[in-house]
């Protein structure tokens, strides 16, 4: 027998508080939430859709864990401490199985910063998944795009092109070492802690999901700067390196998206504060547009990363 709405919400989605803003949860028409004094809320979405985001063979935990871990990301890049989140979710049909995979996956992630589950909705329909992700960040210092100063280092954390890779090898490319791609293509990690850590230090960031280059270009465009970056320094796995050999595939890491690590710009006085695991890879300059040095050569760079509508 088919679980009705409101008992596959009890039974999966229904848990006690943990987060101490959290003042009443699943169970009423609306949740309350308290912002403590000194703070602004930080509120982001993002829906995942079936065969536009994910695969239809992804593991259900794998989903859960994605969708909650690309919502922390957009807090993190704005230095933002995770608090709640509401969850909407449309299915063709119950699976118990399946949804009791996919809380566990988002639970595993959400317990590790205390993340209260407050609300949401489930409906009947396409594969569709949307988590709204709520977070807190002391009045007027959360981190933005259009911050960046002529002169500011950019950094990265981690390494760039292993989601990307990792969506090459679900399409078929047969590489040495894949394990470590794929994984980051289907749990990504959100720079939570990094986020927290910059966000007295930086001035711009911005979480990388489109790839490198397009939202790199979003801090140049409402910060009203340019780039130059250098090709060599971007930080890449072993794995990326040996794909980009076999098939000369040198933008991928670029313009690959999914990575969700940060990219922020920050003074040379201020970087030397720095604490996390990051590399510098360019600077910000007064020309506007990118421009990449790569082989000795400087070229303007304009290749965009993934866009819906496109």
């Amino acid at each position: 027998m088919a679980l009705a709405e409101f008992n596959l919400i009890k039974q999966f989605f229904t848990r006690s508080a943990q987060n101490k803003c959290t003042r009443l949860s699943v169970g009423d028409d609306c949740a309350l939430l308290a912002v403590p004094e000194g703070y602004e809320l930080a509120i982001t979405t993002d829906t995942m859709v079936e065969n536009v985001h994910f695969f239809s063979d992804v593991r259900p935990e794998q989903l859960g864990y994605k969708l909650l871990a690309v919502n922390l990301s957009d807090l993190a890049s704005m230095g933002a401490e995770p608090m709640a989140i509401t969850l909407a979710l449309t299915m063709p049909e119950v699976d118990s199985g399946w949804l009791a995979a996919f809380a566990d996956g988002l639970f595993a992630l959400a317990d590790k910063y205390q993340i209260d589950l407050i609300g949401g909705d489930t409906s009947s329909g396409p594969l569709t998944l949307s988590i709204q992700a709520m977070g807190l960040v002391p009045k007027n210092q959360a981190l933005k795009r259009a911050a960046a100063r002529v002169g500011d280092l950019i950094y990265v954390t981690g390494y760039l092109g292993d989601a990307g890779l990792g969506l090459k090898i679900k399409q078929g490319y047969a590489g040495q070492n894949t394990q470590q791609a794929l994984q980051r293509f289907n749990m990504p990690e959100p720079r939570v802690e990094e986020g927290l850590a910059i966000r007295s230090l930086a001035n711009a960031c911005i979480d990388i999901s489109d790839g490198l280059a397009q939202d790199l270009g979003h801090i140049l465009k409402c910060s009203k700067v340019g780039a130059r970056l250098d090709y060599a320094q971007i930080p890449m796995s072993e794995a990326v390196l040996d794909y980009m050999l076999e098939t000369g595939d040198w933008q991928m890491p670029l313009v690959a998206g999914d990575d969700y690590e940060l990219c922020f710009t920050i003074t040379p006085e201020s970087a030397s504060k720095l604490d996390i695991s990051c590399t510098c890879i360019g600077i910000i300059e007064e020309l506007p547009g990118l421009r990449l040095i790569r082989n000795d050569v400087c070229v303007n760079f304009n290749k965009s990363g993934f866009e819906h509508f496109a």
